[in-house]
This record gives structure tokens, C-alpha cells and sequence, in this order.
């Protein structure tokens, strides 16, 4: 039996290098959650953040906690990013200054809490948590001051991913989550529109969807961006809050989108861990080549006991 596994094992090893190109000065590298700002991107890449130029090249450390810090979110202003951090024991709420510094903590619930944005004005950051559900994984919204204080509940019963519009009376979010995320084209009860919720009444304005599974809206200008398999391959479309027609700004033409974050001009996009910039503005897109170089003690060559099974 063991044989027969060291034989698959290497005839998989042997077909995975046949069929792929990346040379040695050239690794693929697994970059998610980017986020960007009018000149920098910023990025998860072994459970620390990143900074680098808009333009790409050499990215530099950010955090560096045990625990893991992911789903980044500049401000505004570009100063500073929101994250969801572990640095206590517990999944919360936290900002640094793009620049560096000392990650300030902003939640201190129990329950995980979540970056999703922030306020159009900087003051606030939109984070999302089951710490009021009757039931664990049933989020509502939150925002939370920058300079630090309680968090304010959004009058939206259960929600998930959202953002603001640009006057900040209207949020689009989606409206529960989907726990297999990663199950391609599902089509089944749990797919995920995206609804616009009016915050001074509570009304509700459902974004076109025919069982598709939207993610990430993103709000600039008059356009709500988001992510969605409904012509296939996951790709970025346009829904228009006036004329409320849907459009596909941007055609995957490979591997699904898996994030997307909106900045004051352009859209950063994650696909197959790679990071491409969609400009609002001119459409146009190009890829951001990105170095990351540092100690990570997971790539160290090294010596471990694997179980058999395992293989």
C-alpha cells in the first residue's frame, strides 16, 4: 500500500511540474484580501500584511503579530488601514498607520469581528459580528470610532459584506453569508445577492440577480462594483444606482476573482493569489508585479514527520 501511495504521490509530483511554467526567480506567491489606496496596495501574505507602491516592486512588512492578520481596508484618506487582527487572543478590530506603527485595537467583544470598510468621512470602521445573534454566523454591522469608543449597530437585522455610499445614507451589503464560499457555480439556497438599504428608513432595493452568487460590492460614485459568477468565471460588474442597470465591467478570462476592494480610482482585484488593478476612469487593467522578501520561517527548507495517511 505504501508504495502505491509513494507512486501516486510521485506521478502527481511529476505532473504538477510538467504542467507548470513559474521558474525558480519567479515563484507563484498566495497574496489575498488587497486593499489600495491612491498610491500603495496593501495585501495578506503568511498571515502578516504588506505594504507596496500602486505600481508594484519590493513589498515591505506592515504587522508582524503571531496571529494572523488579514482583510485589510485603507481609509479614505489612504492613511491608515483597518484589519482584522488576532494579536489577544481573539478576532478584532484594529488600525495602523500606512506608514507603520503600533496597531491600535478598536473591539473588545468576544465574538470575531470583521473589517468590511469605513465610513466616507475616515471617522469610523465598518466591521461586521455575530456578538448580538441568536445565532452563531447570523452577522449585523457595526461601525466603530477611529479614535475608539463603543460600536454602533447598523438597522439592518443580519447582514454580511457591505459599503457605504458616498453620502453615507445608503449601505449595500450582502444580505446573509455563504458557508461553501468555495463550491464553483453553486446554485442552491444559500447564493448571495446584493441589496441597497436606505439607512434613514430601512427600505430595501434588491440589485438585479438571477441566483447568482454576488460578493464584495464595492460603492464609487453612482456605481455599485461587485464580484459575480452569473456569466461564469467569477468577474467584476457595474450596477448603475440610476438607471439600476447591471453591466460587466471587467471578463475574467481565467481563474475565478476571488476579492476586490475599491479605492478613490481603481479597483484591486485577487486572482489565483496574484493582485491586478482595474481602473475606474480608462477600464483598463494591468497586473502589479509585487516581491515579497523576508524571514518566513514557513519556507525555510526543514524537516518534518508526516503521517502516511496524510499523502
Amino acid at each position: 500500500m505504501r508504495k502505491l501511495l509513494a507512486g501516486i504521490f510521485t506521478l502527481a509530483v511529476v505532473f504538477f511540474a510538467s504542467h507548470t511554467t513559474f521558474s525558480q526567480s519567479d515563484p507563484p506567491l498566495l497574496l489575498r484580501f488587497p486593499t489600495v489606496s491612491k498610491t500603495q496596495i496593501v495585501f495578506n501574505y503568511g498571515g502578516d500584511l504588506w505594504i507596496v507602491s500602486r505600481d508594484g516592486g519590493e513589498a515591505r512588512l506592515l504587522t508582524s503579530a503571531v496571529g494572523d492578520e488579514t482583510v485589510p481596508s485603507f481609509s479614505p484618506d489612504g492613511t491608515m488601514v483597518a484589519f482584522t487582527g488576532e494579536y489577544d487572543g481573539n478576532v478584532d478590530v484594529f488600525v495602523v498607520p500606512a506608514t507603520g506603527g503600533v496597531p491600535k485595537r478598536l473591539t473588545y467583544h468576544p465574538a470575531e469581528d470583521y473589517v468590511l470598510g469605513w465610513t466616507p468621512d475616515g471617522k469610523k470602521v465598518l466591521y461586521m459580528s455575530w456578538g448580538n445573534s441568536f445565532r452563531h454566523l447570523e452577522f449585523q454591522l457595526y461601525t466603530v470610532p477611529v479614535e475608539g469608543g463603543f460600536p454602533t449597530q447598523l438597522p439592518i437585522p443580519i447582514a454580511a459584506e457591505a459599503s457605504f455610499a458616498p453620502d453615507g445614507a445608503n449601505l449595500a451589503y450582502v444580505p446573509h453569508i455563504q458557508y461553501q464560499k468555495a463550491w464553483k457555480r453553486y446554485r442552491g439556497g444559500q447564493t448571495t445577492p446584493i441589496w441597497i438599504a436606505d439607512l434613514k428608513n430601512s427600505s430595501v432595493t434588491k440589485v438585479p440577480h438571477d441566483n447568482s452568487n454576488d460578493h464584495y460590492p464595492m460603492w464609487v460614485g453612482d456605481t455599485i462594483y461587485f464580484l459575480s459568477d452569473r456569466n461564469g468565471p467569477v468577474s467584476l460588474f457595474a450596477y448603475d444606482a440610476k438607471t439600476r442597470l447591471v453591466s460587466e465591467a471587467l471578463h475574467s478570462d481565467g481563474f475565478d476573482f476571488k476579492t476586490a476592494s475599491a479605492g478613490p480610482d481603481a479597483i484591486v482585484i485577487e486572482q489565483f493569489g496574484a493582485v491586478k488593478l482595474y481602473d475606474i476612469n480608462t477600464h483598463e487593467t494591468k497586473n502589479i508585479k509585487i516581491h515579497v522578501s523576508g524571514e518566513l520561517d514557513a519556507v525555510r527548507p526543514h524537516f518534518t514527520k508526516v503521517d502516511p495517511k496524510r499523502i
